[in-house]
This record gives structure tokens, C-alpha cells and sequence, in this order.
């Protein structure tokens, strides 16, 4: 894949694509559902605080997964509850029943289609657990086996990449977790996040798009609330660029992945302003003494990839996926291929 795009003509081609302008209508997006979720959502927090969960179990595939890998980090760290992703295959393909009374299931998706998930709801229905569903099509099989229904309000969503229900997955989490925890920091940092996704949108991450044109293969490393961010965007290069892609804890690649990394092996790592960002600085400085093309996306000075501050550290995986987006959709054409349409890929998966 070497196609030669003159700049200018790739710019303006990369807004027509739908994949670019669902991931632009993403503050809006979110801005209008923590209103339109506001009340079910502080409900739910009210329950869950009088009926405090045993643990939390997520299930979901695909983007809506890296979601639930993105609720892990933020129950755990917010709430210290132990949440934890319950395969959909023990459900629908071994059948199985799983011991979830007293636990809150999240089951989170686009569709509210998939037979598994539907499957995987109602045997926690029926084991005593609290179902909620994070899902986008409101009136929607899913939907109709939840105790609570928390509407995405992403709107249609036509590019096979999913990008705004993403965004609006981790949002709705967010924000439970925010009345949940009643964290006044993290409710005050609501209000500023549609802001700061238009900020993140607006980051200039061209110098990586341009460097991974010919690349075959590369890591993405996250860590904490910033894992889930580098799931997503494996994945996105792997859909929309034809990108052989593997993302990693910036803590487990340690532990053989960065065996592989040396001259000119591309990696991407997108720091988490938080406890854990410290270390992987350190990570990106290691690669690059052995040669690595890295890529860094930080708020610290002289990082490669520019980054909106956010509100609070909870909110910076929303903005790092953000400003990720809109480089992919260009990476995509630069490379020749159209982000809209991925070979072999369909807009909803009904996963057995």
C-alpha cells in the first residue's frame, strides 16, 4: 500500500468520508446525553448505592468491549469494585451458568442484536444479577431483557467503523460512575467534556499518519483508564488502514511483546495523565534508545502527538480516541482503502 495522495487533495477528501463526520459529531453526541441520561442514570447510582453490587460483570464484543475494558479501569479506580469481562461464549456456545447473584451485568452494544450478548443477559437475568444495557438502539432486543436501559443517543451510525458510539459508550459510563461515586470533581469535569473532545479533534496527529502509510505492523500501548484506548485504536487500524496492529498494556508489553521492538519498529503510545504516566514515558524513552519509530501522544513537552487537557484524568481516553479518529480516517485513504466500507466487515455482528 504506497499510494502517493497529494496532501491537500487527501484533507479534503478525508471529511467527506461518513467515518469522519460521525467520529466530528461526537461532542455533541456526548453533550447531549448526559442530559438525556441524567435522571435514569443518577436513579441507578441511587440503587446502587443503597444495594451495593457483590461485583460487576461486563459483556460485550468488539469496540463495545474495549468500552468494557475502559468500565473496568473506572469502577475499580473510582469505586473499588471488582469488575471483570464475562466471556459471551459461556453463555451462548457452552451454556454454562455463571454464579452472578447480586452483581450488576453490563451488557454494552451498538445494535442490541448480537445472540450471544442476548443470550449472556438473560442467564444473568435469571442467576439474580442487575442487568443494565449500554445500547444505542433503544427499543432493541437487548434493550427489552434490561432492568435499566441507558440509551447511547449516538444517533445513526453508518460507517462500519464505529467511532461516535464509542465515544458515547465510555461517556454513559463516565457519567454513572461520576453519580455513582457522587464525585464532585468528576461531575464538574462533565460539563467540560464536549469541549474538550472538539480541543481533541482539532490535534494535529498527521506526523504519525504519515509515518505509518508504509508500515506493516506496529504496537499500541496504553495502561490503566488508557487500555481500553489502545484496543480501540489496534483495532481501527486493523478495520479502516489494513494495519496488522496489537495493542498492549504499556506495563505487559515487558513481558515479551518488546522482545520484537527494535530499529524502525513503529509504536504508538498514548499516555494517561495519571499515576501510570510516569512509567510509560519511560517506556516510550526505552524504545526510542532502541531505535523504535515511537510515537507519543502526551501532555508533556515535546511529545510527538499533541493532546487536549482534560477536564480529569477519567476524561483523557475519550480524548486520546478523539484526536485518534481523525488520523485513522486519513491513514485509510492515504493507504489507498476506504474507512467506510472495511473488506469482510459487516455494520452489525450477530456473533453465536
Amino acid at each position: 500500500m504506497n499510494a502517493v495522495i497529494d496532501p491537500e487533495a487527501l484533507h479534503a477528501r478525508a471529511a467527506t468520508t461518513r467515518m469522519f463526520q460521525e467520529a466530528a459529531e461526537a461532542p455533541s453526541v456526548v453533550g447531549a446525553q448526559f442530559v438525556a441520561n441524567r435522571d435514569v442514570l443518577a436513579a441507578l447510582a441511587a440503587d446502587l448505592r443503597r444495594r451495593p453490587p457483590s461485583f460487576i460483570a461486563t459483556c460485550a464484543r468488539g469496540s463495545s468491549d474495549h468500552a468494557a475494558t475502559y468500565a473496568k479501569a473506572l469502577f475499580e479506580t473510582r469505586l473499588g469494585v471488582v469488575t471483570a469481562s464475562v466471556s459471551p461464549s459461556i453463555g451462548s456456545v457452552y451454556g454454562v451458568p455463571q454464579q452472578l447473584r447480586d452483581a450488576l451485568f453490563i451488557a454494552v452494544s451498538q445494535s442490541g442484536r448480537s445472540p450471544d450478548l442476548l443470550r449472556n443477559a438473560e442467564a444473568a437475568r435469571e442467576a439474580g444479577a442487575r442487568v443494565v444495557a449500554l445500547v444505542n438502539v433503544a427499543d432493541s432486543p437487548l434493550a427489552d431483557l434490561a432492568d435499566v436501559v441507558v440509551p447511547l443517543h449516538a444517533g445513526p451510525e453508518r460507517s462500519v467503523a464505529a467511532t461516535k458510539s464509542y465515544l458515547a459508550s465510555l461517556s454513559a459510563l463516565l457519567q454513572l460512575a461520576a453519580l455513582w461515586s457522587d464525585d464532585f470533581a468528576l461531575l464538574d469535569a462533565l460539563d467540560k467534556l464536549p469541549d474538550a473532545l472538539r480541543r481533541a479533534w482539532d490535534c494535529d496527529w498527521s506526523a504519525a499518519g504519515e509515518g505509518l502509510v508504509p508500515a506493516r505492523n506496529l504496537f499500541v500501548l496504553g495502561r490503566g483508564l488508557g487500555l481500553g484506548a489502545a484496543q480501540e485504536a489496534a483495532l481501527k487500524l486493523k478495520e479502516t488502514c489494513g494495519l496488522h496492529a496489537e495493542a498492549y498494556s504499556s506495563a505487559e508489553v515487558k513481558h515479551g511483546p518488546m522482545a520484537l521492538v527494535g530499529p524502525g519498529f513503529p509504536v504508538l503510545i498514548l499516555a494517561q495523565p495519571d499515576q501510570t504516566e510516569a512509567g510509560t514515558l519511560a517506556l516510550a524513552g526505552e524504545f526510542r534508545a532502541r531505535g523504535a519509530q515511537v510515537w507519543l501522544a502526551s501532555r508533556e513537552p515535546g511529545a510527538d502527538l499533541p493532546v487536549a487537557v482534560a477536564p480529569h484524568p477519567a476524561c483523557a481516553p475519550l480524548l486520546l480516541v478523539q484526536s485518534f479518529y481523525r488520523m485513522a480516517n486519513a491513514l485509510s485513504l492515504a493507504r489507498g482503502l476506504d474507512p467506510d466500507t472495511p473488506p469482510h466487515l459487516n455494520k452489525v455482528t450477530e456473533t453465536l
